[in-house]
């Protein structure tokens, strides 16, 4: 049954070791199944033959979880219990042995009065076209002067990787932020109603001017997580690929020398940057939608590349499919997995 979902699941795109990291059983185990004939194998894991030497008996269990249930210890972690026991001299178990033994008997929940602490990811955000989705950051750029900086606010399309604005000031200012997001819309045409913002936890972007600007506009505003960088990963990735750029010429003398640059540096980013995201074309061209001609005219040369030479190809040419849709923290799942390999 195992074999069958694993080749179900392959032959929609899936990756063999995601699969396996789904049902729990090593790679290598499966691969060796396949390759056994003539039915695929059969499971011949026969597990430990004799119970671990360290294991508690069933009186050590019974006495543990009486005591970490007791009215004393029962609102406290087993991270609490252990020293509060050693103060008494007493030892039953390691911490992570309470912990496994907790949640063997589903009793490894909230301890306590407090409320329980909660992990909750930002909302997905998808993109199906331009100026549906932006995002924006600010980062550090260095000055001559030590302890001193310049700030970079960046307002980036997540479908087209379009830089749509941007600034540099000489300080953090929720005020300006706003007015940059303006002007764009105003220079773009875009109207702001339904658009998505995203951006991070900082002050200058849940300051108070600009959340009010944004829900006069009507704006849809999305946040990342508190510390989590990774849930604004468009404008992370492009701040890399500006400082890491040969043209960066840090540290800046004054904010007209780094206005310089950053206009030299979006025009190269939007006019001719090929953007590994988008199949190689430029923001600019997926923008305006230039890039479904180039991207045709792409695949076209290497079909006719192979029907020259097939001896060549030991597959399908290599995909120059136009990547419709981008998700903004997307949450992975099997099926997402198969799509993305798919198109791969």
């Amino acid at each position: 049954m195992i074999i069958e979902l694993i080749e179900e699941a392959r032959a929609s795109g899936a990756r063999l070791d995601r699969c396996c990291e789904i049902v729990g059983i090593d790679t290598r185990t499966v691969q060796r199944w396949l390759a056994q004939e003539p039915d695929g194998g059969q499971d011949q894991r026969k597990g430990p033959n004799t119970p671990p030497i360290n294991k508690l008996s069933d009186e050590e269990r019974r006495r543990a979880l009486k005591l970490v249930n007791s009215p004393e210890f029962v609102d406290l972690s087993p991270r609490q219990i252990v020293p509060k026991l050693a103060d008494q001299g007493i030892y039953i178990a390691s911490e992570s042995t309470i912990y496994r033994l907790l949640e063997q008997e589903s009793l490894n929940a909230h301890r306590g009065r407090t409320r329980a602490p909660t992990h909750r990811r930002p909302d997905e955000h998808v993109a199906t076209g331009p100026e549906q989705v932006l995002c924006w950051d600010i980062t550090y750029l260095p000055t001559t002067i030590k302890g001193k900086f310049y700030y970079l606010y960046l307002f980036l399309d997540v479908w087209s990787r379009k830089i749509m604005g941007w600034d540099i000031l000489g300080h953090e200012s929720t005020d300006e932020a706003a007015r940059i997001f303006c002007e764009l819309c105003e220079k773009h045409g875009i109207n702001p109603k339904g658009l998505v913002l995203h951006a991070d936890n900082g002050g200058p972007m849940k300051g108070a001017t600009l959340l009010a600007t944004l829900q006069m506009l009507a704006v849809v505003t999305s946040f990342s997580r508190p510390g989590v960088s990774d849930d604004n990963p468009f404008v992370e990735s492009f701040f890399r690929t500006a400082k890491y750029h040969p043209s960066y010429p840090p540290p800046f003398s004054s904010l007209d020398e780094a206005r310089a640059w950053f206009t030299e540096f979006a025009h190269w980013y939007n006019e001719e940057h090929q953007h590994s995201g988008i199949r190689f074309v430029t923001p600019s061209q997926r923008h305006a939608g230039i890039d479904i001609d180039i991207l045709r005219r792409r695949s076209y040369v290497y079909e006719e590349a192979k029907a020259l030479h097939p001896e060549r190809w030991s597959g399908d040419i290599r995909n120059w499919a136009r990547i419709d849709i981008v998700s903004l923290n997307g949450r992975p799942s099997p099926a997402r997995d198969a799509k993305r390999t798919s198109q791969m």
